[in-house]
């Protein structure tokens, strides 16, 4: 499986590898974009089969990024892993196409539950 990680932060990258790493995903793929911007060329060049995002981020946010991937006809599961856990965030992820939101901090379980989700939808 190749997995884009969509972070402005690159610390927040690696502890979302580390994290996948923990929780027993290991063995995939990983490429990484600093931005929206990048993340949905990369999406359209690379074809990843998994998308993790941040919401907040320079020059275009996860959730634009992630209504500009729906709207180009992408269906690769895209999954928000960002601090903005707020109900009213989840509804607009899952309206916009989003399959799931993992709030940080997150644990091992935590990632392992949401992405399994994720990856059997």
């Amino acid at each position: 499986m190749k997995i884009l990680i969509t972070d402005d932060s690159k610390a927040m990258r690696m502890i979302v590898i580390r994290t996948m790493r923990q929780a027993g995903l290991e063995g995939h793929k990983i490429i990484e974009a600093e931005n929206g911007r990048e993340g949905l060329e990369m999406a359209k060049s690379e074809e990843p089969d998994l998308i993790l995002c941040d919401w907040n981020m320079p020059e275009m946010t996860g959730i634009e990024f992630l209504r500009a991937l729906r709207g180009s006809g992408s269906t690769i599961p895209f999954c928000f892993v960002t601090s903005e856990g707020s109900e009213e965030m989840r509804t607009m992820a899952a309206e916009s196409g989003a399959l799931g939101l993992i709030a940080k901090p997150f644990t091992p379980e935590a990632f392992a539950d949401t992405l399994a989700q994720v990856v059997s939808a």
